[in-house]
């Protein structure tokens, strides 16, 4: 017997129509009530940053979200994005999904494969099986790095991953002005430049708009997903010049008298409980009046930016509301507003002008920057704000993001359903402890359904989130979750209830440090949320029953090894297990995409050889290959029939130009970048293989730019001041190759540190 070529086929076919049956599949549909699913995510945004969790920065939008939804005060997450994107968007470990880091690389060890496992389903893939429209804007920063170019695979891109579109960047950070921007699979220049008004979140949110309305315009019956992950407020800060100069002057009282006073507030509001103390400044935080002029100057601009970033983030969520309500889909709405992580301590003590020059072990004092504030908070800056801001920004925790303290973890969620959630009766604050593996299982409880066995041929993980659905109209509903641990580079912790009261151990690890040698200290969080009495001591045997429970937890949720790597696994791209066979030698052909800068020949290890084989006439010039932009970069151009290399280190130039003329005709162009020592380098150019130019590097960077690489022009803001960018090769460039010479371990370490300290 012939198999049925159509098994899916349930009608009848016959010799004719007339002895046939027609059978028409029906497509999943979720129902004409389901509500619209709405997550809106925060990047290190700390607990007190929002105006209705105490700032005095101006967050009206969100603030009315949770005025007239649920503000939830005791909602943990964890410590880094990439885990608490996987933990979000799956209601499972991040450890058991395989994010236990960013997703810039993958150990070999099943907590961290640089995605999100294939056995545990998105909330997106779930939703769509359901028949829901699934989009996402933002953020991704859950696929291997490595695979984040237009060469893929894209298994592990959103659109694998259950979304119908996906506007937004891959990585972990980008120029909220000149951004590395991706629409589905592939990759695309932004619409616009700052100079035309352009910045990153409203882009995101215009886009995100764009997709709902295609979908409700064709089929309004149909209930969505919406992801919207922004780059806010992850540095670069960077905002339109209007929202930075409505604070000027706003924080020149300085992060003593503010953070105190964030704290007041938070106690008038109910967010903090009367029994929690503001912790004292963290180690390296200096007293504000302690500081020079200069250093106090430099960190006001750069809280000022933070804040002018957050204030603009915030108006565009104000009109992504709008655009909801004016098309009546608002009420109906499940709309969970979070952050993924604490303030980042990554701006050191003093703060940075420009992040990649600091990630260079270059620590530039306020004195040696302040000629340059004005362009804080612009195109021509980079900025993160210091530890003294970052937290006030935790306040009243201490310890930052990274941190397994609850200053890391312990952040701001806003739950807004007006269909389904009546405050009126019992208020818009929620209490009850909370995880980022809750909301998943949470929103599956409302839907009415259930996370499925299998998806894809892939039997599924267990969900481990607890589901908080019973507390959103029941303010006085005990907390579903009361056994939670934390994990990051070996710093840990483990919250339990334990007869009416909440315990946490937790320990700071210190890298290289054995881990039996870490210090656990004990608090009971019941009366004192910001962890400043520590019970170690006098409470022996319940922090050593916490300390095993914390193991226990460690093995159910595949937190083992302990792994307290980070700046070495980032050279892992040039390791001999790299997925790329290639991956030390580049071929590249125009017309091409940008390159992502993990995915890039990097000139900064010990050799790195360009051949380019060009035709070109008397008049062509243009750009061969550039990487980076106008803040650090490396481009190769040809002007005036010269071969130029401008080696751009944090706006010093070293400038290098060819003795010789390029020939009309067919020619080979050669650049050779060296490193002379740790921290100096050469550049040595060749035309037609007679060297005509050298120039010795003063500084040689190890970390050029989150800007990737682009082949025959120059993408985003132009690396020289030479040209306007992109600075098309007029020419024909029929071919250029990199190669790269072996590093030494220390090279390897010293290059990636960057990369682990910018996510």
């Amino acid at each position: 017997m012939t198999p049925d070529p159509l098994p899916t086929f349930k009608g009848r076919i016959g010799r004719t129509l007339d002895e046939s049956e027609p059978h028409f599949p029906v497509r999943p549909h979720p129902g004409d009530d389901a509500p619209n699913v709405v997550l809106v995510l925060m990047d290190d945004t700390g607990f007190s940053q929002l105006g209705c969790y105490g700032s005095d920065i101006d967050t009206p939008n969100i603030d009315a979200l949770a005025n007239n939804g649920l503000q939830f005060t005791n909602f943990h997450v964890t410590p880094l994005c990439s885990p608490t994107r996987a933990s979000l968007l799956t209601g499972r470990s991040q450890h058991r999904v395989g994010m236990r880091s960013v997703s810039n690389h993958e150990t070999g060890f099943p907590h961290q494969l640089g995605h999100i496992s294939n056995h545990a389903a998105t909330m997106a893939e779930v939703l769509k099986a359901q028949g829901y429209a699934t989009f996402c804007a933002g953020k991704w920063h859950l696929a291997p790095t490595n695979d984040i170019s237009s060469a893929g695979p894209f298994d592990q891109w959103p659109l694998a991953r259950g979304f119908d579109r996906f506007y937004g960047f891959l990585e972990g950070e980008t120029d909220q002005f000149y951004p590395e921007l991706v629409v589905d699979n592939h990759h695309i220049e932004p619409p616009a430049t700052p100079a035309d008004g352009y910045h990153l979140s409203e882009d995101l949110v215009q886009q995100l708009l764009r997709m709902i309305n295609d979908s409700k315009g064709v089929r309004p019956d149909r209930p969505f997903f919406a992801y919207l992950p922004f780059g806010a407020t992850h540095a670069p800060h960077q905002a339109p010049e209007y929202y930075l100069r409505k604070y000027r002057g706003r924080y020149d009282e300085g992060w003593d008298v503010v953070r105190q006073r964030w704290y007041e507030r938070q106690l008038e509001l109910g967010v903090t409980s009367p029994s929690t103390q503001l912790a004292p400044r963290n180690p390296g935080v200096e007293p504000w009046e302690e500081l020079p002029s200069a250093h106090r100057e430099f960190a006001c601009r750069l809280q000022e930016a933070f804040a002018a970033f957050l204030d603009h983030t915030d108006d565009q969520i104000g009109v992504f509301v709008d655009g909801l309500r004016s098309m009546g889909q608002l009420d109906n709405t499940i709309f969970v507003f979070l952050a993924d992580n604490g303030a980042s301590q990554e701006g050191g003590p003093f703060g940075v002008m420009h992040e990649m020059k600091f990630f260079n072990g270059v620590f530039d004092s306020p004195e040696d920057l302040i000629d340059q504030v004005e362009e804080i908070g612009g195109p021509h800056s980079h900025t993160n704000y210091p530890w003294g801001w970052a937290q006030c920004g935790n306040a009243p925790f201490k310890w930052y993001k990274q941190n397994t303290h609850e200053g890391g973890v312990h952040v701001p969620l806003i739950f807004h359903w007006p269909a389904g959630i009546d405050h009126e009766q019992d208020g818009t604050l929620r209490k009850q402890f909370v995880n980022v593996s809750d909301i998943t299982p949470t929103i599956y409880e409302l839907l009415g359904i259930a996370a499925p066995d299998t998806y894809n041929g892939f039997e599924q993980l267990p969900i481990t989130g607890s589901s908080f659905a019973s507390i959103l109209n029941a303010a006085d509903a005990p907390a579903t979750n009361t056994l939670q641990y934390f994990e990051q580079f070996g710093s840990r912790a483990l919250i339990a209830q334990e007869n009416g009261t909440w315990w946490k151990a937790v320990t700071r690890h210190i890298k290289g440090q054995p881990f039996e040698d870490d210090r656990w200290e004990l608090y009971n969080l019941s009366e004192d949320q910001s962890e400043c009495n520590d019970l170690a001591d006098t409470e022996p045997d319940q922090l050593e029953s916490l300390i095993n429970r914390w193991w226990g937890e460690a093995e159910i949720h595949g937190v083992l090894p302990l792994d307290d790597r980070t700046i070495e696994l980032f050279g892992s791209r040039l390791d001999d297990h790299s997925p790329h066979p290639t991956h030390r030698r580049y071929r590249y052909q125009p017309p091409m995409s940008p390159i992502p800068s993990q995915a890039a020949p990097s000139p900064s290890g010990r050799l790195w050889d360009m051949t380019a084989r060009i035709n070109c006439g008397e008049n062509d010039e243009g750009v061969i290959y550039a990487t980076g932009n106008e803040n650090s970069g490396l481009t190769v151009f040809v002007q005036n029939s010269r071969l130029v290399v401008d080696y751009n280190a944090f706006n010093d130039h070293s400038i290098v130009e060819s003795e010789i003329t390029v020939p009309p005709g067919e020619s080979v162009l050669s650049v050779k970048v060296a490193r002379t020592s740790s921290t100096t380098g050469r550049i040595d150019l060749a035309v037609n293989e007679t060297v005509c130019g050298t120039i010795e590097l003063p500084f040689m960077m190890r970390m050029i730019s989150s800007i990737g690489a682009s082949v025959g022009r120059d993408h985003g803001s132009a690396v020289s001041a030479r040209y306007t960018a992109p600075y098309e090769f007029t020419g024909e460039l029929h071919e250029l190759v990199i190669e790269l010479g072996k590093r030494t371990a220390t090279e390897t370490q010293t290059t990636a540190k960057a990369e682990m300290s910018r996510q």
